[in-house]
């Protein structure tokens, strides 16, 4: 297993638990450096991430390690509604990514809207870019496990992105992972911390993750009975998963990075049986706390 930095949060304000807003683009240029410095190789932008891949084109400017650098990016969220050339479209967005990053190809291009994977034109139209070198692999990022199924059945995926972590174990326990390295797919886990949810208190919550209180006290306590440190078991629930591939992160600050990548290294000292005790508590949690897109509504329905 290998670290993906993700960019989201240089290129918007962007977390749940998000103290600093949206770093510089000086900054930013900081937290990339520091990252490839420590070995990282593989960056995760998309178009919708603000002027994350801009940032990462004056990087590559800057420091000029373009074959070093591997990039995945991702079409724009629902810009097929409607659309009459699909690859025209897709062809089109993703010369627009490789202009800002400053690049001739990516290393994949991945759909952000994860129902597009059931349309074989969107499929074929993403193969016929491969074809042509826009990018050397292609696949989608996915919320749910029946896109995911999708995704592998047709056969032409290469990546798939989906969020994994102690509150989300539906990548696991569906036994989705196990089947997409059977189809040898690159499976990458994000959303590992749900956008800091995990370091929030449970007492002091916002309205929208407001149902999340309980899990997260369950949490607090497993963590206070095993003295165990929140980054470590994070990172580490991940790194027993063996079919995955790359563990997509995101930071606000080098100091951030530093952590976490020092926490990815180490050797784990965590006592074994606590895999068993997350496993039994959090193993079916509703998605309306693990799925960040659903929190929008909770918070309406609060008012």
């Amino acid at each position: 297993m290998k670290l993906c930095l993700g960019t989201v949060q240089q290129g918007l304000e962007y977390g749940i638990n998000n103290k600093y807003g949206k770093p510089s683009k000086e900054y930013s240029q900081k937290i990339f450096y520091e990252a490839v410095k420590h070995g990282i190789t593989m960056f995760d932008t998309a178009r919708a991430y603000g002027d994350a891949e801009l940032l990462l084109g004056e990087y590559l400017k800057e420091h000029g390690n373009r074959n070093e650098i591997k990039i995945i990016s991702k079409l724009r969220p629902n810009i097929l509604e409607g659309c009459k050339d699909i690859y025209d479209t897709i062809c089109r967005e993703c010369e627009g990514t490789l202009k800002r990053i400053g690049v001739e190809s990516l290393d994949g291009y991945l759909l952000h809207t994860p129902e597009y994977i059931r349309d074989p034109k969107v499929v074929s139209a993403l193969l016929k870019l491969k074809e042509e070198g826009y990018a050397s692999h292609i696949g989608v990022s996915i919320y749910n496990i029946e896109d995911g199924d999708v995704a592998i059945n047709t056969g032409a995926v290469d990546y798939i992105q989906l969020p994994f972590s102690i509150f989300d174990q539906r990548g696991k326990n569906s036994g989705f992972l196990r089947r997409a390295k059977e189809a040898k797919i690159t499976v990458f886990a994000r959303s590992i911390f749900l956008q800091g949810l995990y370091f929030m208190d449970a007492g002091s919550l916002p309205e929208k993750v407001k149902r999340a209180e309980p899990m997260l006290r369950n949490w607090e306590l497993i963590l206070e009975e095993r003295h165990a440190n929140r980054e470590e078991v994070l990172i580490e629930f991940v790194k027993q998963s063996k079919e995955i591939d790359y563990l997509v992160f995101g930071v606000d600050t080098v100091e951030q990075l530093q952590r976490d990548i020092s926490v990815f290294e180490s050797e784990s000292k965590l006592d074994e049986t606590i895999w068993n005790i997350i496993g039994e508590k959090f193993s079916d949690v509703e998605e309306s706390i693990i799925i960040p897109s659903l929190w929008a509504k909770q918070e309406r329905k609060g008012k």
